[in-house]
């Protein structure tokens, strides 16, 4: 598998670009290109965040990108993204305008089409289908463009984990609760992935997130763009790079155990990897889960009889808190409700979130898409 490493020290075009074009040309790309090819671009557009923060896909990466196409004779492109929350033009809109993709119009044209399609999956899945967004469904072409970043409920986020963004809006808290165990959850990811089934996927860690990722975490650089065909390969790659236990991340162990990620076959092309990389800050709930340090065969009956006494659970800090309803909006369960309450201190009154732990998945998504950072991470016992 070919995997491609580029240095990249900083966000600007002229630095980039150069990145992209190498990558490209090591991975054969241009052999793929036709006039009338659609191309979709799927970045990470979680939410509304400035990209000088390492929350979304950098606009750049995406210009240098749709820069090569266009030079290739491609220009049918198409940037598609179901962000955390509603998927409707005027939410949609902010999200594009936020995120610094408004600048990359007319060059590339922003989705403004909120259907979805039902996909069927491959036989055997435990997913027999998928609602995924028009643009992804309908393309000859999907270039996967994610942020490398640490994740609360998964543990490492890359392109396996961006791919679940081609599912349209408040269908996503659905599949978590379909899903509400890990080890599902990860093998939902992988049936996704092969559903849609990238033809390239870039990975932007020029700037990463540590830490409460997706979106709380802060920033490790690690100065890179990578590119590969093989996106399952590429995440247990990166997943090293950033210090991690390949084995120890669900999705991608269930991908190397399924054969869908080979590293023994990984062929890097580019720059060397740099010495001296150090590891990055773990999610609140990966920090206090030690289940994954027992061997094997005691995960099971510990988390069979000890998993409600240790299991994670969301806390809010009312000071924090605005009342905005994001928690509320992406909570599976239903178990996040905003009410009046009146303090004593003039910041815990006014509007405010209230969990309640029965029906709790601990899936996260209210840590995820809360715009204050308002939501923390507390074991029960």
């Amino acid at each position: 598998m070919l995997q491609t490493l580029q240095y990249v020290p900083e966000y600007k075009e002229e630095l980039i670009y150069p990145a992209i074009c190498k990558s490209f040309d090591a991975l054969g790309i241009a052999e793929d290109m036709r006039p009338d090819l659609k191309v979709v671009i799927k970045p990470n557009l979680i939410m509304a965040r400035k990209p000088d923060l390492p929350v979304t896909t950098h606009p750049l990466v995406i210009r240098a990108v749709v820069r090569w196409l266009n030079a290739h004779g491609v220009y049918d492109v198409t940037l598609a993204e179901s962000s955390g929350g509603l998927y409707n033009a005027e939410y949609m809109k902010n999200i594009y305008q936020v995120c610094g993709m408004k600048q990359l119009e007319p060059e590339l044209r922003l989705n403004m089409d909120f259907s979805a399609q039902t996909v069927a999956a491959r036989e055997g899945f435990a997913n027999h289908s998928f609602h995924i967004i028009t643009p992804v469904a309908k393309a000859d072409y999907v270039i996967n463009i994610c942020k490398l970043k640490t994740h609360a409920m998964t543990g490492y986020s890359g392109g396996i984990k961006n791919l679940f963004g081609v599912i349209p809006g408040l269908e996503k808290p659905q599949l978590h609760y379909l899903w509400p165990e890990l080890s599902d959850f990860s093998r939902m990811l992988l049936e996704l992935a092969q559903t849609v089934n990238p033809q390239l996927t870039i990975i932007d860690a020029i700037d990463a997130m540590e830490g409460n990722g997706p979106t709380g975490g802060t920033s490790h650089p690690l100065y890179m763009l990578l590119a590969a065909r093989d996106l399952y390969t590429q995440d247990y790659f990166a997943a090293g790079l950033m210090k991690l236990d390949p084995m120890k991340i669900e999705m991608i162990r269930q991908a190397l155990e399924a054969g869908l990620a080979k590293p023994d076959e990984i062929e890097l092309i580019g720059d060397e990897i740099p010495e001296g990389l150090t590891p990055f800050k773990l999610p609140d709930t990966k920090r206090l889960d030690f289940s994954g340090n027992l061997p094997g065969f005691l995960r099971k009956p510990f988390l069979f009889f000890a998993g409600r006494l240790f299991k994670s659970y969301p806390q809010l800090d009312e000071e924090k808190c605005v009342g905005c309803g994001k928690c509320a909006e992406s909570c599976p369960a239903h178990v996040i409700h905003i009410v009046e309450k009146n303090g004593h201190a003039p910041r815990t009154s006014g509007k405010k979130a209230v969990f309640k732990k029965k029906g709790c998945i601990s899936c996260f998504c209210c840590q995820e898409m809360c715009p204050m950072k308002a939501i923390s991470v507390k074991k029960a016992l």
